[in-house]
């Protein structure tokens, strides 16, 4: 059975830092991209970044600069380093892994930057 925890989150005034991770247990093949949502206005969960199976990386014009998306192979686990927060970037955050055939979710793990 395969899972995906989300640890990392918390409060943090603007301009700190935070670091999610993600360990994925279970086996999980073809995996195409592993990454992290956010909800936006009505609840859609959007992209904040992700990183494919080859290290190709992609990120919400609203995150570039501040966020970095990296994965260790050996720990089966994303991580999501966030610098320089803002108010806006208080969400849950999600992990997601996508494989060819399923689409694979955690439960979320809160980020609140305070003003």
């Amino acid at each position: 059975q395969v899972q995906l925890v989300e640890s990392g989150g918390g409060l943090v005034q603007a301009g700190g830092s935070l670091r999610l991770s993600c360990a994925v247990s279970g086996s999980i093949f073809n995996i195409i991209t592993m990454g992290w949502y956010r909800p936006a206005p009505g609840n859609q969960r959007v992209l904040v970044a992700t990183i494919s199976s080859g290290g190709t990386t992609d990120y919400a014009d609203s995150v570039k600069g501040r966020f970095t998306i990296s994965r260790d192979n050996a720990k089966n686990t994303v991580y999501l380093q966030m610098n320089s927060l803002k108010p806006e970037d208080t969400a849950v955050y999600y992990c997601n892994v996508l494989s060819d055939w399923y689409d694979y979710w955690g439960r979320g793990t809160q980020v609140t930057v305070s003003s």
